[in-house]
This record gives C-alpha cells, sequence and structure tokens, in this order.
C-alpha cells in the first residue's frame, strides 16, 4: 500500500465521522477504535466519551475488555501445543478433562456422548454441547440473565460444568466433521473446557499460559487476565468500564469467573497482525488460514440466547470467525469479507484480507454483540481511499 497523504486523509476523516456516529448511539457510553495496514504505511486510532462514570476519559490506550476476541488466544495456544506435539487436536476432550468436569457434559435421552466430543469439535463449536453462560434451563434465567438482574455473583469452574450437565440439555451430537454441511453453533462451554484443557497439558493457569505462548512473543505487554487469586486486579481497576444501557455494569466476580481479557488497541492490532503473518508459528504466513479453516456457517437459532449469540450469515473455523455479506443482502457496494473475532460487548478484531487492513475496538456494552457486523461495512466504505 503506497503512501498517499491525500487518499489517507480522506480515509482519517471518514474514519472519525465513524467514531462519532458511534458514541452518537444513546447506549453507547464510549467507543475506542483502531485502523492499521499491513505494511505499517497507514495508522488510525481514536476514542472518544467517558471510560468510566467519574468521568475518566476513554483514551486510545485505555484497557478494555475483549469479551470473546480471547477465544482467538485460546484457539492459537491449543494450535501452539497441538504443534509441539503436547495434545492432539482429535483426541477426546475426557484424555484431557478430568473426570469429575469432563463426564456427562453430553447426555441426551439415555445416551452419554461426552467421550465423543473431541478438541477439535470444542474449537469449531460443532460439539452440541449447551451454553453454560447463554442456555436457560427449563422454567429458568441463563446466567447471563440472573447477573444482570441479580447483580456481580461469580462461581467457580465446577458449578459452570455442573450447571451443563444438572440444568442443561445437548442441543445436537457432536458432528461428523468429514462432512461440509457439519453444524455449528456457539457456545461459551466448548471454551471453557479448552481453557481447562490448557490447565491440564500445561500445569498452570491458563493465564500464565496465554502469557508465555501468546502475550510475551508478539509483546503484548498491555494485557491481561482477570481470574480468582488475579495478580492484576489493580490494573484491572484502570480499564473501561462495562455499560449495560446507561447504567454501568460492574461485576469483577462475574469476570474473573469468566477469565476475562483485557487488552488496548495496540495490543490487539499486534495480536492480529501477528498471527497474520505467523509469528507465533516460525514467520509461517500460512498458518493462520490452516488454523482458521475450514468455516462453517452459523444456523440461526430461534431460542432467546440466539438472540445473542452469531448466527447467519456469520462462519466458524478454529476459534475465528469470518463474516461475509452474501449478495443477497447487499447486491449494491458490497464490502469485502473480514476474518477475526468479536465480543458480546460490541469488541471487534477483524482483519480485512483484500485491503490488509487491520480493525480493532470496542464499545463495551453488554448487549452490543451485533454492531461490529452492522457496521463493519461503513467501516471499510470509509477507507475505500485506500484501496
Amino acid at each position: 500500500m503506497m503512501a498517499d497523504p491525500t487518499r489517507h486523509e480522506r480515509a482519517r476523516e471518514g474514519l472519525d465521522d465513524c467514531l462519532e456516529r458511534l458514541v452518537a448511539r444513546p447506549d453507547v457510553a464510549h467507543a475506542a477504535f483502531a485502523v492499521r495496514s499491513g505494511d505499517g504505511s497507514f495508522a488510525w486510532r481514536g476514542a472518544l466519551g467517558e471510560a468510566r462514570p467519574d468521568g475518566m476519559p476513554m483514551t486510545v490506550d485505555t484497557p478494555y475488555f475483549v469479551a470473546s476476541i480471547d477465544k482467538l488466544v485460546t484457539a492459537t495456544a491449543v494450535f501452539l501445543l497441538a504443534e509441539r506435539g503436547s495434545l492432539d487436536l482429535d483426541a477426546p476432550m475426557l484424555a484431557y478433562l478430568p473426570a469429575k468436569l469432563g463426564a456427562g457434559l453430553h447426555v441426551m435421552g439415555d445416551t452419554d456422548r461426552s467421550d465423543r466430543v473431541t478438541v477439535r469439535h470444542l474449537l469449531s463449536h460443532t460439539s452440541g454441547m449447551a451454553d453454560y453462560l447463554e442456555d436457560r434451563p427449563k422454567g429458568g434465567r441463563s446466567l447471563v440473565e440472573e447477573t444482570l438482574a441479580q447483580g456481580d455473583a461469580g462461581w467457580s469452574r465446577e458449578a459452570a460444568f455442573a450447571r451443563v450437565r444438572e440444568q442443561l440439555r445437548p442441543h445436537y451430537p457432536p458432528q461428523d466433521l468429514t462432512r461440509p454441511n457439519a453444524r455449528a453453533q456457539y457456545c461459551d462451554t466448548n471454551y471453557l473446557a479448552l481453557k481447562t484443557i490448557l490447565e491440564v497439558v500445561e500445569g498452570r493457569h491458563a493465564a500464565a499460559v496465554y502469557r508465555s505462548l501468546v502475550f510475551e512473543p508478539l509483546r503484548m505487554d498491555a494485557t491481561w487476565v482477570a481470574s480468582h487469586g488475579d495478580p492484576q486486579r489493580e490494573r484491572t481497576s484502570a480499564a473501561a468500564m462495562l455499560w449495560a444501557g446507561t447504567k454501568p455494569f460492574d461485576a469483577p466476580a462475574t469476570l474473573r469467573s469468566t477469565y476475562a481479557m483485557y487488552s488496548t488497541l495496540d495490543d490487539q492490532s499486534a495480536l492480529l497482525r501477528g498471527l497474520v503473518a505467523g509469528r507465533l508459528f516460525g514467520g509461517d504466513a500460512g498458518s493462520f488460514a490452516r488454523m482458521a479453516g475450514p468455516f462453517r456457517r452459523f444456523r440461526q437459532g430461534f431460542d432467546p440466547a440466539a438472540l445473542r449469540r452469531p448466527g447467519w450469515p456469520i462462519e466458524y473455523g478454529h476459534g475465528v470467525m469470518r463474516f461475509d455479506l452474501p449478495c443477497l443482502l447487499a447486491p449494491f457496494n458490497r464490502p469485502p469479507a473480514v476474518v477475526g473475532h468479536t465480543g458480546s460487548t460490541g469488541s471487534w478484531a477483524f482483519h480485512c484480507p483484500a485491503l490488509d487492513l487491520d480493525l480493532v475496538g470496542t464499545v463495551d456494552q453488554v448487549n452490543a454483540g451485533p454492531l461490529p457486523f452492522r457496521s463493519v461495512g461503513r467501516w471499510l466504505r470509509a477507507l475505500a481511499p485506500l484501496a
């Protein structure tokens, strides 16, 4: 991408407008956004609004909760360990999970299929297991709904798996991954199991695994994981606040229970570029594509949890989303495809292969999961002068 001050200025003006549109929404207190080209010839960062209710301004360096973008990090760590021979992607999850945690997680009717769920099923959201965070038990509320209604209350990993085993039911059997139409449905239980597997294989907390395998090699010095016994708790208090509509969502125990990951615009850009360039895999530029695919389209569900989880036309590989808007939905001026990951709080980490651009950011709203997909077309149109 050749440097062109005029084109670059037009792109920056367009991005400034996009950022202003984000914070103009009545349900958004602040936003942070950054774009960087692969060759480094173009870079833009912006932040607006108040990071916390005390008036602390949101800046381009303010840490924020990345939500499910941590699945991208988890999948990367799993693939790195698989490459080193420490685990087998096609082995049953029960080969790694302690029996008291893994047994009985996938029981349909009278058949326990837990031993048929593999590590690859977990990575690709094709296990069919119930989602401990989003699914509702019969006559009850989801964990997310309970937290929003009752306030902050953490839980243990054992309690999360017990909820799946005792109160929820699987959606479908573990899929035959040799079939192109294998069913995929987003499920947080899959990645809680993967985090547990990382800890079993490595013999240390997942946060330490992330740091040694991903954060340190990519120099993500401003990224950390909040967990029970979190040594970075003081750093977390300086991060941007989550919001639920117009009210601050202060739920530290809940976030620690979900291994909440905090990062910055610069660190998220470093993560994306490091993966795209294969820096964690010996400079192998094809490693990201091999890790990501094959992609399978999420089915659109009709249960209450489907309103929050990613659905059609989003596709999923192994810890990587792909969003390629069908021609039917964008017959004119169709935006190029993006890959990466988003979070339910309106966070995004997108790489656009056609333009070789990385887009990262957040609006920190607990119900803003669809926002990045609805907005990325506008963002890419603002970047059209760079094409």
